[in-house]
């Protein structure tokens, strides 16, 4: 099975071929608030590497938030065109839990502005607190291991490899039943992110 992943959520404009639990090209580079520049040539690039057509894809991936509001809805506006094209698969999975990838007791962060993060905590492949927009102040940092923003809590900034991370969680994707009622998880709506 051939699987086209994208994220497209945050800083990252990464795209990934995956051929059944391998990687056959990707493509992952900060790219802030340009993913929309730069996502169709990236997309270009890994077909090309690998050596397959676009139309030979059997399943897509992308993340599907917390993010920036643009960033999450340009994957989901191509895994939508291609999934209604094609047709093949969709499948989502969380920005936050895509970048904690099976990593022990990690909490990640990434900022959400306004002296806020979007948050989540997780133990390899379990949830240990959902994801959520959350006051930066109001963090217990303590005994975790932090990925993503860390620069926001006096850590390392650390996103991890995001290609290997869609390999990673491959058994966590989401897969999504009617692709018109796909919609982002922005989070800022969770009352917490309010107080």
């Amino acid at each position: 099975m051939l699987t086209l992943c994208i994220d497209t959520a945050y800083k990252y404009l990464t795209c990934v071929l995956i051929k059944d639990d391998q990687i056959l090209s990707s493509y992952s580079e900060e790219c802030f608030k340009k993913q929309s520049e730069e996502v169709f040539s990236a997309l270009d690039a890994v077909f090309k590497k690998a050596n397959v057509s676009k139309r030979s894809i059997d399943s897509i991936c992308i993340t599907k938030g917390p993010g920036s509001y643009t960033g999450v809805r340009i994957a989901m506006s191509i895994a939508k065109v291609i999934g209604e094209t094609l047709p093949c698969d969709v499948y989502t999975i969380s920005t936050l839990r895509l970048y904690a990838a099976g990593r022990e007791n990690c909490m990640v962060l990434m900022d959400a502005r306004a002296d806020r993060v979007y948050c989540g905590i997780y133990d390899k492949d379990e949830v240990l607190s959902k994801d959520q927009a959350i006051a930066i102040k109001d963090l217990d940092i303590r005994d975790h291991q932090i990925v993503g923003d860390g620069a926001l809590v006096g850590k390392t900034n650390d996103y991890g490899d995001i290609p290997e991370a869609f390999l990673k969680t491959k058994k966590m994707w989401e897969k999504v039943d009617t692709i018109s009622y796909l919609t982002p998880e922005y989070l800022k709506e969770s009352e917490s992110y309010y107080r």
